[in-house]
């Protein structure tokens, strides 16, 4: 019977689980808002990993979240290798998860048509 879940995906949901709880420590909340974790991919080879990040209240723009985050890419690697039982452990890239701002754009161009729609019915 095959797994449902293969290697690679069982690792990228631990790293995700470990690092929220990293970040959560590491990262103030005044300054960046609030860091979610929305998706880990993981090559099948488990030599890198992308982090996708949304914030909500960031004072700062995206870029320097995920600059700033990149910068400590290095420091997660080596909390994440001092739990993890793998042989090795993928290297780390953030990546800023723009889904969320496009699915809010895509939700209010259908709310605005919809609005007209009802006002053309109504006048």
């Amino acid at each position: 019977m095959p797994k449902e879940f293969g290697r690679h995906q069982r690792v990228a949901q631990f790293i995700k689980e470990e690092l929220s709880v990293f970040i959560q420590r590491d990262f103030p909340l005044n300054e960046y808002g609030m860091i979610t974790l929305s998706n880990v991919d993981v090559s099948p080879d488990l030599s890198n990993a992308t982090v996708y990040v949304t914030s909500f209240n960031n004072k700062n723009s995206h870029e320097e979240l995920i600059k700033e985050m990149n910068d400590h890419a290095g420091q997660f690697r080596h909390k994440l290798s001092c739990i993890m039982t793998t042989r090795s452990v993928p290297s780390i890239r953030f990546k800023y998860d723009e889904s969320i701002e496009r699915a809010q754009r895509i939700t209010d161009i259908i709310n605005s048509v919809s609005n007209n729609d009802e006002n053309e019915l109504d006048g």
